[in-house]
């Protein structure tokens, strides 16, 4: 049950990366993201309280208000690379040191010790990241380095967020704490959107739908890292940017260039070893 939690996860990432993209290219990217949180702030305070078990004590509280920081750091990079048309640049990098950076707190500080199988797989699904998430259309240099630097950013805040949700024991209470400090951390640049044109109101309920997507991921992830280990959990949850390579395909007629192919194929085959172990 651990990897398809894990796996579910990546699915609905996934399409929370592939609406909220589309959004931040027509809405002030620091709106979707505040608008996502609270949506998923709902989502976790109505699910919490019937999924979990007990008061949850502040400890895990406090893990899940630092994976929320590490969620606002991710999601207004992430949605300003996006939003600069940068999509093939800021999600491989992003998604490769969200997986890195945990894999290696996992193995070096938290004594997770995957079995050979799992270790192949780990080793396989960092390239099979970035070649799924390519489509080759950044060849700006300018654009690309910037859009570079928001994804190494984005990826250290989604690292912090899997690992300290992981640390908060799987509570959906810490999902919760999560969005509350998300949106907290959120709200300073909020100010800014003054300034820009009013948004729709289909708008804004696209961006909440999304964040509460969001939000469901990490009630998956919260769930699979209680079974599985941490390094195996985030390693299977970051197969998200696949989703949106898929829709893009079945919902906007784009086609698949060579290393998206091998990087579908080779993110096949890591899915496979990751569960094996």
């Amino acid at each position: 049950m651990g990897v398809l939690a894990a796996l579910g996860s990546a699915l609905c990432y996934g399409v929370a990366d592939f609406t909220g993209g589309l959004l931040s290219r027509r809405v002030y990217f620091v709106v979707v993201a505040l608008a996502g949180q609270a949506g998923g702030l709902v989502l976790a305070l109505v699910t919490a309280p019937l999924l979990s078990k007990g008061v949850p004590g502040i400890a895990e509280l406090a893990w899940g208000a630092a994976s929320g920081v590490g969620t606002g750091i991710g999601m207004i990079f992430l949605y300003r690379g996006m939003s600069r048309g940068s999509m093939s640049v800021v999600v491989p990098v992003s998604a490769v040191t969200g997986v890195a950076l945990p894999v290696l707190v996992g193995v070096l500080l938290l004594g997770d010790r995957p079995q050979p199988l799992p270790w192949l797989g780990l080793a396989v699904a960092i390239p099979a990241l970035w070649l799924v998430s390519r489509t080759g259309d950044s060849n700006h240099e300018g654009v690309g380095t910037a859009a570079s630097s928001d994804g190494l950013i984005a990826g250290c805040g989604i690292a912090l967020q899997y690992l300290a949700l992981a640390q908060a024991g799987g509570g959906i209470w810490a999902v919760a704490a999560g969005r509350f400090a998300a949106v907290l951390a959120l709200l300073p640049l909020a100010v800014s959107a003054r300034r820009r044109p009013r948004t729709g109101k289909w708008h804004m309920a696209g961006a909440v739908a999304t964040g509460m997507t969001a939000a469901l991921a990490l009630i998956l992830y919260s769930q699979a890292v209680q079974q599985q280990l941490t390094v195996i959990a985030v390693a299977l949850s970051s197969f998200y940017p696949a989703i949106p390579v898929l829709l893009g395909i079945t919902l906007l007629g784009e086609r698949l260039g060579r290393m998206q192919v091998t990087g579908l194929a080779t993110a096949g085959v890591a899915i496979a070893l990751l569960a094996l172990g």
